[in-house]
């Protein structure tokens, strides 16, 4: 699944710690999803794109 979580904490100034600290997961699903290795949960894809204030397919596309 690709997406542009890597872009958006990037546009904010964030490091992955600190995305993930804000998401309450490890720095290493940060980086996980960012590779695209991991796709996150359906209710890790929503907090994410509530913190974002952003579409969850605006977020993540298939």
């Amino acid at each position: 699944m690709k997406n542009r979580l890597k872009d958006l904490r990037a546009e904010r100034g964030w490091s992955q710690g600190e995305l993930a600290e804000q998401l309450a997961v490890s720095r290493q699903t940060i980086n996980a999803i960012e590779t695209e290795k991991y796709d996150p949960s359906l209710p890790l894809a929503l907090k994410i794109a509530k913190l974002f204030k952003r579409p969850v397919e605006e977020i993540f596309e298939v």
